[in-house]
């Protein structure tokens, strides 16, 4: 089934991060991320080549033809160093190209297809599950650009779709025991293992 909620989120997610990257200026492009050896430059080309990813996935999808989202080694990395080094004109445009492509990609995409199976980084994902990663893309990134945006800003829609699916990997990441013990509000946060 089309994931319309999450398509509208995306398109809204879109919309804010275009009106903050809009405004800044070269210098703040390519000065530094809240990711350790990234610019802004890098994480916006990101945002951008994900997009464009996803739309190579629903093109395939459309056409019955399962995808990686990288089919090429190494493609991922080289893009994002290409792009890393353009004028803050060109990676707005970039980026606002490539989210408008992706918007269309969805609309496009038969109400049949969102359970169609692709292959990400993670491993395979349906259509309607690959709406949500791009959400947390933009939404997780945006924070990373530093620009003022926080988690408070976050869209509920985002936060109760991250919360359950974290909630439902939680077992995997922590000592059980001391998981049920902090729960139950008798013991502090335990470690948790990185997702």
């Amino acid at each position: 089934m089309r994931p319309t909620a999450l398509i509208d989120a995306c398109r809204d997610s879109h919309s804010r991060l275009l009106t903050n990257v809009s405004k800044l200026t070269d210098d703040e492009v390519h000065s530094p991320s809240l990711l350790p050896g990234w610019s802004r430059a890098h994480v916006v080309t990101h945002i951008a080549r994900n997009a464009d990813s996803f739309v190579w996935l629903a093109e395939g999808a459309k056409i019955g033809e399962s995808r990686q989202q990288y089919p090429t080694p190494g493609m991922r990395e080289a893009d994002i160093e290409t792009g890393s080094s353009l004028p803050a004109n060109d990676l707005i445009a970039d980026l606002a190209r490539s989210c408008r492509a992706l918007e269309v990609s969805f609309d496009a995409l038969d109400d049949d297809k969102w359970d169609f199976e692709v292959t990400v980084r993670a491993g395979s994902r349906t259509m309607a599950e690959i709406v949500f990663s791009r959400l947390r893309e933009v939404e997780v990134h945006h924070l990373d650009l530093a620009v003022g945006y926080q988690p408070a800003d976050w869209p509920r829609i985002y936060v109760d779709g991250e919360l359950s699916r974290q909630l439902s990997g939680l077992p995997e990441r922590a000592d059980h025991v001391q998981l049920v013990t902090w729960l139950i509000g008798r013991a502090d946060t335990p470690h948790l293992e990185h997702w």
